[in-house]
């Protein structure tokens, strides 16, 4: 296993504020290093940073040599002066965690007035593409076209908050772009809160690298079919989510690694 990964995962990446777990964190990782592995390169891109938790798991993963791009509005909170604090926190997270933000990888601004070429001429081609921006269906519908074109061809879409009843057009979303794409794209594989697509060359490929992944032997691995396509769900059992949650909340977060193993 990846032991300094892991322990940035449940450790340093704990403190920044954002949403990732621990098991998409891991799926994160089993599926980065898949294709380091296979050869399969290109730069990573994040639409919807926040401040930056799961921006800093990809930053650490793919290294000093690896690009990744990150896309958001950062209007979040609100200084003295009224101009927003959210772009100088991400900042300071990585300063914290001692990753450089390298800023003519950042753009600032709403995701689905850009073209593909604003992605691609800062990164070639993208293996991995984090969608975390707007919630509504437009939004979706353009960020997921906008990830298309600018996906290489071994490339994957990481959908977040499919299924979160908070967010239903997300759902929506997704599916549509899956029945849309029917011939070219199929998920491969779904936890709690994100859904993973690829073209549907690449899908036994990172199919088996979920199924096989070492740091992913924690999870029962359950069979299901979504929309025409085998794809496995990774289940976390509640006891454990209590677990280390409570672990976490005690000061544990050392040790809570234990649990996913």
């Amino acid at each position: 296993m990846n032991a300094s990964l892991r322990k940035f995962i449940f450790n340093d990446l704990q403190t920044v504020e954002g949403y990732i777990d621990p098991p998409d964190a891991l799926v994160y990782l089993s599926l980065l290093q898949a294709q380091d592995k296979a050869g399969m390169g290109g730069g990573v891109a994040e639409i919807g940073v926040f401040y930056g938790r799961s921006y800093y798991l990809m930053k650490k993963i793919v290294g000093d040599a690896g690009k990744v791009l990150a896309i958001d509005l950062f209007d979040l909170g609100e200084a003295a002066d009224g101009t927003p604090t959210q772009y100088q926190r991400f900042l300071d997270y990585g300063k914290r965690l001692g990753l450089t933000v390298d800023q003519d990888l950042v753009i600032k601004g709403d995701s689905t007035r850009l073209r593909p070429s604003d992605i691609t001429d800062r990164l070639g081609r993208v293996r991995f593409f984090s969608i975390d921006g707007g919630h509504m269906l437009g939004h979706v519908v353009s960020d997921a076209a906008l990830a298309t074109d600018a996906l290489a061809e071994h490339g994957i879409i990481a959908f977040d908050d499919t299924f979160n009843p908070a967010w239903p057009e997300v759902t929506v979303g997704v599916a549509d772009f899956l029945r849309e794409r029917a011939d070219t794209f199929s998920a491969f594989c779904m936890t709690k809160y994100k859904t993973y697509v690829c073209r549907r060359a690449f899908h036994d490929v990172y199919y088996r690298a979920i199924r096989e992944a070492p740091d992913l032997a924690a999870f029962r691995h359950v069979d299901t079919q979504f929309l025409g396509s085998k794809t496995v769900r990774l289940h976390n059992p509640m006891g454990r989510r209590m677990v280390y949650e409570l672990m976490v909340h005690a000061g544990m977060r050392g040790l809570s690694e234990r649990v996913y193993r």
